[in-house]
């Protein structure tokens, strides 16, 4: 406990943050409040205004800046022309993809992966609005770009299940990915490679 109840609470509040503990964030607020008061402001705002903002796109269920609109890459004519919907566990897996410029069709966003035990099923997946999706667009082909983990492999699995009733093609990211590896960890040009040697389900 500091001397002030203002520090203290300010210390509490940045442990919401996952890997920041006691220690950490005892170090972060003496740093902005000795260095860096302005930017910590700055910081303040952006965090407030993202967390009252940022919304789910409702065609695809990445972030977008505003509810009920469409984000950016749903919109593009670009995108849809490709007819290629490509199927990720979390954001980050959609910034991990672009980043490798190996891609330049539409996503859906799962926010996670089948796990029973934990009380995520379908429904919390949005697995309906996926299925109503790939019902509406013109989509000749799912990629299933879930991590290589027993969950990401069930998760992959029963969605192909579901691709394959509409008859589809379905391709699963291949090479390159490692056993119980996540998307967001793997550099650009091995995702590259496992967007491009994917194999069918």
């Amino acid at each position: 406990m500091s001397s002030s109840n203002l520090l203290d609470k300010m210390i509490e509040a940045l442990q919401v943050m996952p890997g920041i503990g006691p220690v950490s964030a005892t170090r972060i607020a003496y740093y902005l409040l000795d260095r860096k008061r302005e930017e910590g402001l700055s910081m303040v705002e952006a965090i407030s205004t993202a967390l009252k903002n940022v919304a789910l796109c409702p065609q695809c269920h990445n972030y977008t800046d505003e509810e009920n609109k469409l984000c950016a890459l749903c919109e593009s004519s670009k995108r849809k022309a490709s007819k290629a919907l490509c199927v990720v566990e979390t954001p980050s897996d959609v910034v991990a993809i672009e980043a490798s410029a190996s891609f330049n069709g539409t996503y859906f966003v799962l926010h996670g992966h089948l796990s029973p035990l934990d009380g995520v099923g379908p429904n919390e997946l949005h697995l309906n609005d996926l299925d109503d999706l790939i019902k509406k667009a013109e989509i000749e082909e799912v990629i299933l770009a879930t991590s290589h983990t027993v969950e990401g492999d069930v998760t992959a699995s029963y969605i192909a299940n579901m691709v394959k009733k509409h008859q589809i093609k379905v391709t699963r990211i291949a090479t390159g990915v490692p056993l119980g590896g996540e998307l967001g960890s793997v550099d650009g040009n091995t995702l590259a490679l496992s967007l491009n040697y994917r194999r069918d389900m």
